[in-house]
């Protein structure tokens, strides 16, 4: 197997913060084991890069592909869009009590990936799957469903969020100022949009959930779509959430599409970003350079700088 093929695994595994953890086990793999990959490989990564690999400022999601997809599915979704927009939308507010607006449609296998956002709060991104029927030229919208876990997760960063809102607008003029004191930048806003799907997520930083207590505030949101910040302030106070269940993964990259990560930079953000009044939670900071991957919407590789730390209440 040449590092092509183990990267494929490893942008087939889900959020951008399990690949990440996923290609820091292959990279490790790759020092220990170094001898394994020959020439060859070296050679097909080389042209991957060169291939794929853009200016993040430039990108806007165009070459995104899904592992394995048939361009056939997205024709022929595009020629009844009206009718997977209704779909989707239906299914969300059927089950989630969402009105959802959708931003991209990607072909799939044998179905679509249709990326979506909710209007209003929670705010989340996230996406549906839509079957299509090759052999008739036709799209199953009975047939919609998501992937176990992606969208009760948005939901539930995005509860968060409005909980802690007042934090994490500060986390928000941080890291904007962040960008116009050093040379870095973050996830343009139509990438979020048109590929990401990650759930509570803005152009620095989205948010993983895990645990119970998230998972009884997605009880009272399904009960209650009305429910407000100051509720939800007040459910988490009588329900506190541990912070190792919350990951909120920040994310830069270089300006300079051709400029490595820069440690000094890397660590004067690290260093003035815990001196914030955070909300709780386990951070991971990432510095990328300023390459995006267009065919996976990823900026993570092997020269990426990242470090953790935990914020507890």
């Amino acid at each position: 197997m040449n590092f092509v093929d183990v990267y494929e695994q490893a942008i087939a595994v889900g959020s951008d913060l399990m690949k990440y953890r996923y290609m820091l086990l292959i990279t490790i793999c790759i020092v220990l084991l170094g001898g394994c990959f020959n020439m060859d490989s070296t050679n097909n990564e080389n042209t991957y890069e060169a291939e794929n690999f853009v200016p993040v400022n430039d990108y806007t999601g165009e070459g995104f592909t899904l592992r394995g997809a048939n361009p056939k599915t997205g024709e022929i979704a595009e020629e009844h869009r009206e009718e997977v927009v209704t779909a989707v939308e239906d299914y969300f507010k059927t089950n989630y009590k969402t009105e959802i607006e959708v931003h991209n449609i990607v072909s799939a296998v044998d179905a679509v990936s249709v990326f979506v956002e909710s209007v209003g709060e929670p705010h989340f991104y996230t996406f549906a799957i839509v079957p299509v029927d090759l052999t008739n030229k036709e799209v199953q919208i009975d047939d919609v469903w998501t992937q176990e876990g992606e969208v009760e997760d948005g939901i539930q960063g995005g509860l968060y969020a409005m909980a802690n809102s007042d934090r994490f607008e500060e986390l928000d003029n941080f890291l904007t100022e962040m960008t116009e004191k050093y040379p870095v930048t973050g996830t343009p806003e139509a990438v979020i949009e048109g590929v990401k799907g990650n759930g509570y997520m803005t152009p620095y930083y989205f948010i993983t959930t895990f645990g119970d207590e998230l998972k009884e505030a997605l009880h009272e949101y399904l009960e209650n779509p009305q429910i407000t910040a100051d509720e939800l302030n007040t459910f988490f106070n009588e329900h506190l959430v541990s912070s190792d269940r919350v990951t909120i993964a920040i994310e830069f990259y270089m300006e300079d599409s051709e400029q490595e990560p820069d440690e000094q930079i890397f660590e004067d953000i690290y260093e003035e970003l815990q001196a914030q009044g955070l909300p709780p939670g386990e951070y991971y900071l990432f510095l990328n350079d300023g390459l995006i991957d267009k065919r996976r919407g990823i900026g993570k590789k092997e020269n990426t700088i990242e470090k953790t730390f935990q914020i507890d209440y």
